[in-house]
């Protein structure tokens, strides 16, 4: 057997040794994408949220006079200061959730897109000056 020969054999004898599982039950090196499903689902949520707290708004006066937080801002620091507040706590919630979970970051960023498209939705005017009071 050549030397070249000799050193393919034991890479490839190297490469089908498993490698140490950790003490969590992952293998070493390769980590669950649970948690980074969480923050782009989060990320989502938030978006959703401020687009919501913008139409509830636009839709109730009362709603619009509890968000209005700083009178220099109007309603926009309430509907902000809200939208990080679901953000966060959403985040806390499925990073608790998927922490330890094999949870596809693909399938996390589709849904995550489609609630940041409804976010964007409801702080456009022409959609949510449909829930104005006449």
């Amino acid at each position: 057997m050549t030397q070249h020969e000799e050193s393919a054999q034991r890479a490839d004898d190297q490469q089908s040794v498993p490698a140490p599982a950790a003490a969590d039950g992952t293998v070493d090196g390769d980590r669950p994408e649970g948690p980074i499903s969480a923050a782009i689902i989060a990320a989502g949520v938030g978006a959703a949220a401020l687009g919501l707290f913008t139409t509830l708004a636009e839709a109730s006066k009362g709603v619009a006079d509890w968000l209005q937080w700083n009178d220099q801002v109007g309603p926009l620091s309430g509907k902000t200061i809200m939208a990080v507040i679901v953000w966060l706590v959403s985040w806390v919630v499925l990073h608790t959730v998927f922490r330890t979970k094999e949870q596809e970051s693909g399938r996390a960023l589709t849904v995550a897109l489609v609630l940041i498209g409804l976010g964007v939705l409801g702080t456009f005017p022409t959609f949510f000056q449909l829930f104005a009071p006449e």
